[in-house]
């Protein structure tokens, strides 16, 4: 029996417990509600103390205690990443996932104004959202397992704690640990500028640093003693953009130069650049890697320098899950669309201005119907979770219409009530739809065989070898790790 069927077989189980006309789903959904302030209040402290990757010490250890305070049982530092947490409540089949990131990013810090100004100067902020994302699926896990609780129902809900969203990190690692494997669907969610539950996917893509050595001299006295491992990034740079004229029209090749030396009379000794290198599919970019390589290859040769590859993320594109989609728009829609004030209206008009935006409503208010069959021009490592358990994209208006991610404009929004408007209709969706799935054997049986379908013949390897591990990290002294009983 596969564990579909056996999930399924349990399932039928749980109907006749089930009273008549009881709205299970619209329970979750309102015990969201009946929260709303603890989870704003977690979401605001979260965006306040806007940690980087793989340091979200103090924004993964708030998730985890308000989930053991809530029945669940949380075990700290898995896969080899501090920040990283599995929690649990409940008992037995069906398994449904949840996931939640906290990380920010550098140089984004800002006030929740519509004047650039930073909350710390040069500090790290909230450009995706991840305090409104993490917060959101905390509070349908908890809403999820409270509903199975009070009714005596089986089924267990696991929240995943995945640090290091923005540089592909924690769910890479996560995944190839095997901690995927037992949920039997998961959902997800993400803000944005509109409200929809996609089934679109993303690109895949590598993460790689290329790192130089080369012989340090003086510029001008004994430039024939140097051997320069910037001009090494120089001609792997020109011979990548070279590359660009050969590849698929869909591929993505970016760089920043991370270390390009200290002072022009110096040879720099070492250099260092890198990469994002994303296709539609694992299959392109792994073909592409390897060309990308050769250039890396041939600057080195070209200087005499020495070539350290340091591979930091590999992952796959999103999966996507059109029957999960469509069971989370009728939660979308069963909770309404975003609740946005006037004072929301006004600071959504203000920022689109400073983005050059006149024209047109200032904030998607609407829910627009479940539409596929597109990618999305950006890179999750939830892509990885989708090859191993079903899930989908839910992405729910929490800035401006028109507003991109990763711009302080998403930074002001996300801290104040903009964001927590749509980060709280996120929650109620997840929750009703969770919830569905534990009970409904017939809402579960469509994602399986969706996801089946779309999987048949295939395997999920990792992208990353055995041999590499995540970044290492040394948390803080008494930082709590292993298994954490409820409180």
């Amino acid at each position: 029996m596969s564990r579909l069927q056996r999930t399924l077989l349990l399932g039928l189980c749980v109907l006749p417990l089930l009273g008549a006309g009881e709205d299970l789903p619209g329970d979750a959904r309102r015990r969201v509600q009946a929260d709303a302030q603890e989870y704003v209040s977690l979401s605001q402290q979260i965006w306040e103390l806007a940690e980087p990757a793989m340091k979200e010490f103090r924004s993964a250890r708030l998730l985890a205690d308000d989930l053991r305070r809530h029945g669940f049982q949380v075990e700290m530092g898995v896969a080899g990443m501090p920040t990283a947490f599995v929690a649990r409540a409940g008992r037995g089949r069906p398994v449904v996932g949840l996931l939640a990131e906290y990380d920010g990013l550098p140089g984004m810090s800002q006030k929740t104004q519509a004047v650039r100004a930073a909350l710390v100067e040069g500090g790290v902020g909230h450009g995706c959202g991840h305090n409104l994302l993490g917060v959101a699926a905390v509070a349908a896990a908890r809403s999820a397992a409270a509903t199975l609780r009070e009714h005596g129902l089986p089924g267990t809900v696991i929240l995943y704690g995945t640090p290091a969203e923005e540089t592909g990190v924690g769910k890479v690692f996560m995944a190839r640990s095997g901690l995927f494997d037992e949920p039997d669907v998961v959902l997800n969610w993400h803000p944005a500028d509109t409200t929809i539950a996609s089934y679109g996917t993303t690109l895949a893509v590598n993460s790689v640093r290329f790192r130089f050595r080369g012989v340090s001299a003086h510029a001008a006295a004994a430039p024939s003693k140097g051997r320069s491992a910037l001009d090494a990034v120089e001609i792997t740079n020109v011979a990548v953009n070279f590359l660009r004229e050969h590849v698929e029209e869909d591929v993505r090749i970016h760089y920043v130069i991370t270390d390009g030396g200290q002072v022009p009379n110096v040879v720099p000794e070492s250099a260092e650049v890198w990469y994002f290198i994303r296709a539609p599919r694992r299959a392109q970019v792994e073909v592409l890697y390897e060309r990308v390589l050769r250039c890396a290859r041939a600057g080195a040769l070209a200087t005499g320098t020495e070539l350290e590859v340091i591979l930091e993320s590999a992952f796959y594109e999103v999966n996507p899950n059109e029957a999960l989609a469509r069971i989370l728009d009728r939660h979308l829609r069963a909770a309404g669309p975003p609740h946005f004030d006037s004072g929301d209206r006004q600071l959504a008009l203000d920022l689109r201005r400073t983005l050059g935006l006149m024209e047109g409503r200032p904030l998607a208010d609407t829910i627009l119907p479940p539409a596929g069959g597109w990618a999305f021009k950006a890179s999750t490592d939830v892509g990885d979770v989708s090859w191993i358990t079903p899930t989908t994209l839910l992405k729910v208006a929490t800035w401006p219409a028109g507003c991109p991610p990763h711009t302080w404009q998403a930074v002001a929004s996300g801290g104040g009530h903009l964001g927590e408007s749509g980060m709280m209709l996120a929650a109620e969706a997840m929750a009703g739809a969770a919830v569905e799935l534990l009970i409904e054997p017939g809402s579960l049986r469509q994602v399986r065989e969706e996801f089946e379908r779309r999987t048949l013949g295939f395997t999920f390897v990792s992208g990353m070898p055995a041999e590499i591990g995540p970044p290492s990290v040394n948390p803080p002294q008494g930082y709590p790790s292993g298994t954490l009983e409820a409180r």
